[in-house]
């Protein structure tokens, strides 16, 4: 019987992969793998399906997904040594790699399942091609693969740069605490929160203008109520840093929100008025995104009243682009958590273009 893998993305909403199964099901395609990948248009799901022989070809189940509701399909012929658990096979890869250091453009297709890789000097400029990925060593190389009518997805952008952490000299282990300066030559220490920082983060609210309040809570919001600070300071639901001014006291509150949507969080932002446009905002986002990659995450939300172009600034600054919501003065901004511009900004589907 044929083994395929296909390819389809869907709409972010409930009972879309249901139908997509039962759509597979209803022309004798038996499922036997099945991941959800994170992608700049949306949500890609991957089968690994086999079909009867005389069934269903690549053609027909590509247009069954379509009117199933699935977008940009692809069906590819797929092999029996395929159905290896995917955490299994990264870490026999990474272990491998390990021991052959040489190896990693054979490693990372091996990984991906691309169709060439080789050795290449970092891009200068973003590859607008999908299907090409280009993943930096340091060092000025960068290894640059290709699979043919197979995009790659931010998601397996994350798990290529993981695998290459994974191989790489272990770095220094980072502080919980530094120093960062602003642009005026100010330094202010950015940490995790504690629970010991309860009644600053209450003063810290009592200082912002209800105006500024309000761009954070959509409400003029006095200060959280003590269960959500418990809730900053559980690592299971993500991490919340402060920064401290030169006298102590908080400056600024920024979160990293662990959601249910696979490889996402979500970013949230309190300055002080009197330490706005400064550069602590770009610093602590800057500061964030550096720790989602290093779990892993591939993609940063952020939810704000449209008006607020302080926050569209910064996080469009950085990559990320503005999407319109069901609520017609709200706005959600997403960003890549590794750095790399998504096919949209490069065609123009940048910043508040959107809008």
């Amino acid at each position: 019987m044929p083994l395929l893998r296909i390819r389809t993305e869907i709409e972010d909403r409930p009972g879309r992969l249901a139908l997509l199964t039962a759509a597979l099901a209803g022309r004798g395609a038996n499922i036997l793998a099945l991941s959800v990948q994170m992608d700049d248009g949306g949500v890609v799901d991957e089968f690994l399906v086999d079909v009867p022989g005389g069934g269903a070809d690549a053609r027909d189940l590509a247009e069954t997904l379509g009117a199933a509701g699935g977008t940009r399909t692809a069906v590819r012929p797929a092999r029996p040594r395929e159905l290896v658990d995917e955490p299994t096979r990264a870490l026999v890869l990474a272990s491998r790699l390990r021991a052959e250091p040489h190896a990693v453009p054979e490693v990372l297709a091996e990984l991906l399942r691309a169709d060439e890789a080789g050795w290449a000097p970092p891009a200068e400029d973003a590859d607008d091609d999908a299907c090409v990925l280009t993943v930096p060593m340091g060092h000025g190389r960068a290894v640059r693969l290709r699979r043919y009518g197979l995009p790659f997805t931010t998601t397996e952008a994350a798990r290529a740069d993981a695998l290459v952490r994974a191989a790489l000299p272990a770095a220094p282990p980072r502080p919980a605490s530094r120093r960062v300066p602003l642009r005026d030559g100010t330094h202010v220490t950015v940490r995790p929160i504690e629970p010991r920082d309860a009644d600053a983060v209450r003063a810290l609210h009592e200082r912002c203008s209800l105006d500024s309040r309000r761009m954070r809570y959509f409400s003029p919001k006095p200060y959280p109520p003590p269960r959500a600070i418990e809730g900053f300071c559980d690592p299971a639901r993500g991490l919340t840093l402060v920064a401290e001014g030169p006298d102590g006291s908080l400056l600024a509150l920024a979160h990293l929100i662990h959601v249910i949507d696979p490889g996402v969080a979500e970013l949230a932002f309190l300055v002080e008025d009197g330490w706005q446009g400064r550069g602590l905002g770009r610093a602590l986002a800057e500061l964030l995104v550096a720790q989602a990659r290093e779990r892993g995450l591939v993609e940063l939300r952020a939810t704000a009243l449209s008006e607020n172009a302080r926050m569209r600034r910064l996080l469009t600054s950085l990559g990320g682009r503005t999407r319109r919501t069901d609520e017609p003065h709200i706005v959600e901004i997403r960003l890549r958590a590794d750095g790399r511009p998504d096919p949209g900004a490069l065609a123009g589907w940048r910043g508040d273009r959107h809008l």
